[in-house]
C-alpha cells in the first residue's frame, strides 16, 4: 500500500487504477490473453513516466507500457498480479509542431494512428500506415512492434516512418533523440534499437514521423483470379507498370470473402461469379488528371490478354472504393463467428508465396481433417495472416487445443522457405519459445546482450520477445 501511495504522489490518486477499472487494461480483444497487475499507471506525461520508472528500478517493479491494448501477440499484458504494473501512455496524446514543408509531424506516444492520419490531412500530407484498428492503436505501439500494414509495399513499416524519438530508460533517465533528420550518421542508430523492441528496452513516449504529398488520385481495383500463380503474374505485371505509384497489393481466398459476406452487415461481392482468389489493387497519382486510373486500366487490360485476370471491378465513387476495402479490412474479424482460429503473422520471399500456401494448405489439411485455411494479407511485401478456422461441427475448445501443434508445423514451413515467424505483429508472449528456434543463436546472443545492457534489472516488459 505505501507503494501505490508513492505511484499516487506522482502521478495522482485518479490516475492509479488498483481495482475493476483496470480491466480494460488486463485483457485483449480476441479474449486470447486475460492478465493480472498490480496496478496501471495513466501518466500525463514523459516526465512522469520518468518518476514511475525511477520508483520502479528502486523497489523492482516490473513494468510493461501499454498503448491502445490492440496487439495481437500478448506483448501488452501483464502476468503477475503481485509485482507488475501497466503504464498505460494514452494520456500523453498531444500532437506537436507539424511542418508540411520538412514533411514530418512531432506526436506523443498516446496518439492513435487516425488522430495522427488526420492531422496530416489538415496540412495536405498523408502519414501512410493504414491498420484495421488505426482508430485506437496508438503510434506508441505502432512503433514498439513496428507495425506494418496495407501500404509497406510503397512506403515502408513504422521503422522507415519515423525520423527521431524520445525513449524512458528502465533508471528512469530520457533519451532525447527527438530529431528530424534523414542523416545522422553518428554512430549506432539507437531509434532502429528501441523501434520493434516491444516496451523490453524503454518506453516511447514521443516520436517524429515523416509525412509525405498526399496523393491526388487512388485507381482500385478489385481482381477475380482463379490460382496463385495468376496472382504471382499480376504482381509482376504491376510492379513493371505502375512500379513506386503501386501503393497495395493484397489477397484474399474465397472462402475468407464468404465468411465477410456471411457476417459483416451490408457487405457484397462486387463481381458477378465467384474466383478461387482475389488481388485488391491501389495505384496512387500525385499529379491527378486521371494519370491512376489511365495506369490501372492499362494494367488489367494486359492482365486480361495475358489470361492473368479473370475479372476485375473499378468502384466509380469513394462510398464503393471504401466498401471494397472493408472486404479486405474485415476478414480477420469475420473469422470470429466461424468459431476457433489459429492464426499466423508469417512472411516469406513473395516469389514463394504461391508454393508455400499450397504446401501449408496440404499439411495443415492432413494435421486437422477438415479445417478451413484463411491465408489473406500483404502480398506485395510478403507478408501472409495465414490463419486457420475450425472444421465445421468441431468443438471450439478442442480446436484451439491443437494451437501449438499447429503453428509447429506452419511454422516450420515457413522456416523451410527463409521466412519469418512474425512479420509484424511481433513476438510478445505468444512465440517467446518459437523465437529460439527461428532466431541464429548468434543473433539471440546479441539481443539478450543489449537486454542486459539496458534492462539490467529485467524489469522493462518481462516475459516478452526474450
Amino acid at each position: 500500500m505505501e507503494l501505490i501511495q508513492q505511484f499516487k504522489k506522482i502521478i495522482g490518486d485518479q490516475y492509479v487504477l488498483t481495482g475493476d477499472d483496470m480491466t480494460p487494461f488486463l485483457c485483449e480483444w480476441r479474449d486470447r490473453y486475460r492478465g493480472r497487475a498490480a496496478m496501471v499507471l495513466c501518466p500525463e506525461n514523459t516526465q512522469e513516466v520518468a518518476q514511475i520508472m525511477v520508483l520502479a528500478s528502486q523497489e523492482g517493479v516490473k513494468i510493461v507500457p501499454q498503448g491502445g491494448n490492440t496487439g495481437l501477440v500478448g506483448g501488452q499484458i501483464p502476468f503477475d498480479a503481485e509485482n507488475e504494473a501497466v503504464i498505460s501512455l494514452s494520456r500523453l496524446n498531444k500532437v506537436g509542431k507539424i511542418d508540411p514543408d520538412g514533411n514530418v509531424l512531432h506526436v506523443e506516444a498516446g496518439v492513435t494512428l487516425e488522430e495522427v492520419q488526420n492531422r496530416a490531412l489538415e496540412v495536405d500530407r498523408l502519414f501512410p500506415l493504414s491498420l484495421a484498428s488505426q482508430g485506437s492503436c496508438q503510434i506508441g505501439g505502432n512503433l514498439a512492434s513496428n507495425a506494418g500494414g496495407v501500404n509497406v509495399l510503397a512506403y515502408g513499416n513504422m521503422r522507415d516512418l519515423c525520423l527521431g524519438l524520445e525513449v524512458v530508460l528502465a533508471d528512469g533517465r530520457i533519451w532525447n533523440g527527438l530529431r528530424a533528420l534523414k542523416k545522422d550518421n553518428t554512430g549506432y542508430d539507437l531509434r532502429d534499437l528501441f523501434i520493434g523492441s516491444e516496451g523490453t528496452l524503454g518506453i516511447i513516449t514521443a516520436a517524429v514521423l515523416k509525412i509525405f504529398p498526399n496523393p491526388r488520385e487512388r485507381a482500385t481495383a478489385y481482381v477475380g483470379l482463379n490460382s496463385l500463380e495468376q496472382i504471382a503474374a499480376l504482381y509482376t505485371l504491376a510492379m513493371e507498370k505502375a512500379g513506386g505509384q503501386l501503393t497495395a497489393f493484397e489477397i484474399m481466398p474465397r472462402r475468407g470473402l464468404e465468411f465477410v459476406l456471411r457476417h459483416m452487415s451490408g457487405a457484397r461481392d462486387p463481381l458477378a461469379a465467384p474466383h478461387e482468389w482475389y488481388a485488391l489493387l491501389e495505384i496512387s497519382s500525385l499529379t491527378g488528371g486521371g494519370a491512376g486510373d489511365k495506369a490501372m486500366a492499362d494494367l488489367l487490360e494486359q492482365g486480361f490478354e495475358r489470361g492473368i485476370v479473370e475479372d476485375a471491378a473499378l468502384p466509380s465513387s469513394l462510398e464503393q472504393r471504401a466498401a471494397i476495402w472493408a472486404l479486405r479490412e474485415r476478414m480477420s474479424g469475420a473469422q470470429k463467428p466461424e468459431g476457433g482460429s489459429i492464426k499466423h503473422d508469417i512472411s516469406v520471399p513473395i516469389n514463394s508465396i504461391p508454393s508455400f500456401i499450397e504446401e501449408a494448405n496440404a499439411a495443415v489439411g492432413e494435421l486437422v481433417t477438415g479445417c478451413r485455411p484463411v491465408p489473406f494479407g500483404h502480398f506485395g511485401d510478403g507478408n501472409i495472416h495465414y490463419n486457420i478456422s475450425q472444421p465445421k461441427g468441431m468443438d471450439k475448445q478442442d480446436f484451439l487445443d491443437r494451437w501449438e501443434e499447429v503453428s509447429k508445423l506452419v511454422h516450420g514451413l515457413v522456416m523451410q522457405f527463409n521466412g519469418s515467424i512474425s512479420a509484424e505483429h511481433g513476438i510478445g508472449h505468444m512465440k517467446r519459445e518459437m523465437l529460439q528456434e527461428a532466431k541464429d543463436p548468434v543473433e539471440l546472443d546479441l539481443m539478450r546482450s543489449i537486454k542486459q545492457a539496458i534492462d539490467p534489472k529485467g524489469i522493462l516488459n518481462p516475459g516478452k520477445l526474450l
